[in-house]
């Protein structure tokens, strides 16, 4: 299986306090891959700095991408946000961040921002994965509920037609019956061939849904494996599913 992305040693610093402390993990083309841990473990960050938002200190992010002449790797440390997007590495932030005062399809077309083809198809593609928008599409984004916006700001990522798409907090602040949806959503947007990065509190959604994980404890990987074998692994249940195993 190829390489989408390689994170290699990397360093991110607030103020002279490491977030991040020479983290390595790498992403496979088409896996759904989750990165658990406590608040304060540097998984934000770590997107963050995926996606331009944050400098590291030091480190190296790697790109694979498919040229005509072989495989062709890309250092995104140093590259602007909207740089990195137009390789297509997209982010739904954490807290959904989508524009209140816009509405529904403005959001949308906020998403495709650095594309000057047609949209058409991809409005579709977003209106059939959440029907709720197309019902809203010239709703205000700020009078939408909690869901509703978590499901606008995946689909303002998805307008950038990514190949890599990185998700922070996706059911944070949402009802039960809402975070089912969402990552219910989440396979289908991985079967129709986008990969994924996953920072998500409910460990146990997201180690049901992925084919990797990478724990994070303040700053460091300290465990990694399959979903399913880490959802059987008695430390981490006693640490991120309040259970230990029968």
């Amino acid at each position: 299986m190829s390489k989408i992305l390689t994170v290699q040693d990397l360093v991110v610093s607030y103020g002279g306090i490491e977030a991040v402390k020479g983290i390595s993990f790498d992403v496979n083309q088409g896996e759904i891959v989750t990165l658990i841990g406590s608040n304060g473990a540097g998984k934000s960050t770590t997107l963050k700095s995926i996606s331009g938002l944050v400098r590291p200190k030091s480190g190296s992010i790697l790109l694979h991408e498919e040229a005509p002449e072989g495989e062709k790797q890309i250092e995104l440390i140093g590259l602007s946000p909207d740089k990195i997007v137009s390789h297509g590495v997209s982010l739904v932030p954490e807290g959904r961040r989508v524009f209140p005062n816009l509405t529904v399809k403005e959001n949308l077309k906020i998403g495709a921002y650095l594309r000057h083809d047609d949209l058409d198809e991809d409005f579709k593609y977003v209106y059939s994965l959440f029907p709720r928008l197309k019902e809203r599409e010239w709703q205000l984004a700020g009078t939408l509920s909690g869901g509703e916006q978590q499901m606008l700001a995946v689909g303002r990522a998805l307008m950038s037609k990514p190949r890599l798409i990185m998700m922070d907090e996706p059911s944070l602040g949402l009802a039960p019956l809402v975070v089912k949806g969402i990552f219910d959503i989440i396979r289908e947007i991985h079967k129709n061939g986008v990969t994924v990065l996953l920072i998500e509190q409910n460990a146990n959604m997201a180690l049901k849904v992925a084919d990797r994980a990478f724990v994070l404890e303040t700053g460091s990987v300290t465990m990694t494996g399959a979903g399913k074998e880490l959802l059987e692994n008695d430390t981490i249940r006693e640490a991120y599913l309040g259970k230990t195993k029968k």
